[in-house]
């Protein structure tokens, strides 16, 4: 039971950001819930981007680039290109909730897809999340498909204070 309540809580921690992500993936039956602040910032609205950053996945389990700077208050496209043959995905979250739900993944528990600040990219394809970093600090994203975090398949967002 206890583990239950934790899956649940760190589900609910990372799970609870990006619509573009079931848009893309045209899972119409899902309904989009009102934007919930993180520690990490809230889902961005197209309207107030900021500006666009690439970051491209590839089957050697990286992230290019690995690590991006950010002003406090900046909205973000990122463009996510998949480059390699097998799906990624792009989470947004705290080092500390990633590693749970990781060890969730590998446990067989997943994530619904279609939540804010996260995208599944098919081989070929390009995903999109609309962040805005409305809070300081270093935070992560990651790759949480089984195996690919675990090969290091991370990377660090510093949003840098106004």
């Amino acid at each position: 039971m206890h583990l239950n309540a934790i899956a649940m809580a760190v589900f609910l921690s990372v799970a609870s950001s990006h619509v573009a992500a079931d848009q893309m993936m045209d899972h119409s039956h899902h309904h989009a819930a009102a934007p919930e602040q993180q520690p990490w910032g809230i889902a961005g609205d197209a309207a107030a981007v900021s500006r666009s950053i690439e970051i491209s996945m590839d089957d050697n389990m990286r992230f290019s680039p690995e690590l991006i700077e950010v002003q406090q208050g900046e909205t973000i496209r990122f463009v996510l290109p998949n480059k390699g043959a097998v799906q990624h995905e792009f989470v947004l979250g705290e080092k500390a909730g990633l590693d749970e739900y990781a060890n969730m993944v590998l446990q067989g528990m997943g994530m619904q897809h279609g939540q804010t600040g996260m995208s599944h990219v098919d081989p070929g394809q390009a995903g999109e999340v609309l962040w805005t970093f409305n809070r300081a600090g270093t935070f992560d994203f990651a790759c949480l498909i089984a195996g690919h975090y675990q090969s290091g398949m991370i990377g660090k967002i510093k949003v840098n204070p106004r």
